[in-house]
Parts: structure tokens; sequence; C-alpha cells
């Protein structure tokens, strides 16, 4: 119940209704109380959050390499954000509560220009995994002198090693060194390209899995 404290225009302290009453530092106040919620939790809001844990978990690990392969959509919000948002609507696949990314569908780079040709990985040498691809240099804007982005994610402890700055695609190959404890640890391989001056950006392309060896 409230109680007036000043006559009928003044102040109240205490309930009425779904109105408080108070005062603080000497100024009257009223406020609503907000509505209580009957289920908080609905099988929706569930699914969103465990889908967002799962894409932060694919993200988190290698958000340097998000920073540039996404810059051309931070936009109003970080290249992390903009990641994130794609993913959550393009890379989860599953049935709730059993979602996982869906690699095929997932983006780490983002942009329009021409990504890798015929892509293929090495797995079986230990300590390292090669990337292979054939310079399709001279197509649509694709140049030779176009950066590899590489992506190398251990889906098996969720580490993630890369490179924003590597060969250029001329080159076709590149080698990137892994940890030795790495061995037998399923691997999800992405590639893209970047131009020189950092300004375009490909889509990244999953080559697919391995076990390292």
């Amino acid at each position: 119940m409230g109680v007036i404290n000043q006559g009928i225009l003044g102040g109240f302290s205490g309930k009425v209704g779904n109105v408080v009453g108070g005062s603080w530092k000497g100024i009257d106040y009223m406020r609503v109380k907000p509505a209580s919620v009957a289920n908080p939790r609905t099988e929706g809001q569930v699914n969103q959050r465990t889908k967002f844990t799962e894409v932060l978990q694919f993200l988190q690990p290698m958000k340097d390499f998000v920073k540039v392969g996404f810059k051309a959509y931070a936009v109003k919000q970080t290249e992390f954000n903009a990641a994130m948002s794609y993913n959550l609507k393009n890379g989860v696949t599953g049935i709730a509560p059993n979602f996982t990314i869906d690699y095929g569908n997932a983006l780490i780079s983002r942009g329009a220009l021409a990504g890798a040709l015929n892509p293929q990985v090495i797995t079986s040498n230990q300590g390292q995994v090669v990337f292979n691809w054939t310079d399709n240099s001279g197509q649509g804007n694709a140049k030779a002198t176009d950066k590899a982005l590489l992506m190398i994610y251990n889906e098996s402890n969720g580490e993630a090693i890369f490179t924003t700055d590597g060969v250029t695609r001329d080159a076709e190959t590149q080698t990137l060194p892994i940890p030795d404890d790495y061995s037998g640890d399923t691997l999800q391989l992405f590639i893209g390209f970047i131009s020189t001056d950092g300004k375009e950006v490909s889509d990244s392309l999953y080559i697919g899995s391995g076990v390292a060896a």
C-alpha cells in the first residue's frame, strides 16, 4: 500500500498497482514496475543462445583473422560482430539442441575479390599442413600479387593457426607449421585471398577437413 507524505499533491512511498513511489536525495519519484516475464527462457531464446555459443567458440580463436577478413563489413559494428552476425544466420546446422558449425557455409573472410581455384591440402606430413591451389590470376579481378589467407582450425581443441599475409596467388603453395601435439586431431581448413593494399578480400573457401599426422 502507498503512503501519501505531503497531502494529495505530495509524493508517496510504497506501491499502488504497478506504480512504485519513493524518494531519492529529497526528490519524490514514481516508476512503473516492469511486467514479469512468465517464461524468459523460451525454446527459441535457448536455441539462439546455443547457436551463439557455437559461433563464438568457433570465431574467438581466429579473432585477428576475422578482423582482416570482415573489414569491409565493419559498418557501425566491429569486424568480429559482422562475422558473428553472418555465421549465426548462415554457418550453423543441426536440430535443437544439437547445433554445430556448418563449415561449408561458414565464412571467416568475406568480399568481392576472386577466391581460390582448385584448393587442396596435405595433412599427412607431421608438424605441418600444406596448402595448394591453382593460379587463377587474370580471371576477373584476381591478381598474381594477391596474398593468401590460410586458416587451420583445430576442432579437437578449439585452437586456430593462420596467416593473413601469405604467399602470392601465383606461388600456388604454402606450408604452415603445426604443433606436434596436434597429431590425431581433426583440422578444418580454409583459404582466401587479400589484395596487396588490403582493400579487397575474397570469400573464404572451405577446403575440407583432415587429420593431423
